[in-house]
């Protein structure tokens, strides 16, 4: 989809420079940005789309898999 939208000189400015230094294109970092903006915003919508992938590839429940989840969240800052 394409919008149009107006943006302050010096975020356009940043945007472009970061769109140079990722090699990307300007559509995808605005993309990326904005969703990880959302995400921020609607943490239940994030939870929402992990709980579907959980149950759509499933969810081991024995002792090596809550052996290494442990481990993950035991670095994980919180």
């Amino acid at each position: 989809m394409k919008v149009t939208v107006s943006l302050p000189d010096a975020i356009f400015e940043d945007a472009e420079a970061l769109v140079a230094t990722l090699r990307t294109s300007r559509s995808d970092v605005y993309a990326r940005a904005l969703a990880e903006f959302v995400g921020h915003h609607a943490p239940e919508r994030v939870t929402a789309l992990m709980n579907r992938v959980v149950e759509d590839v499933g969810a081991e429940d024995d002792a090596f898999s809550r052996a290494a989840a442990r481990r993950a969240l035991g670095r994980t800052e919180w």
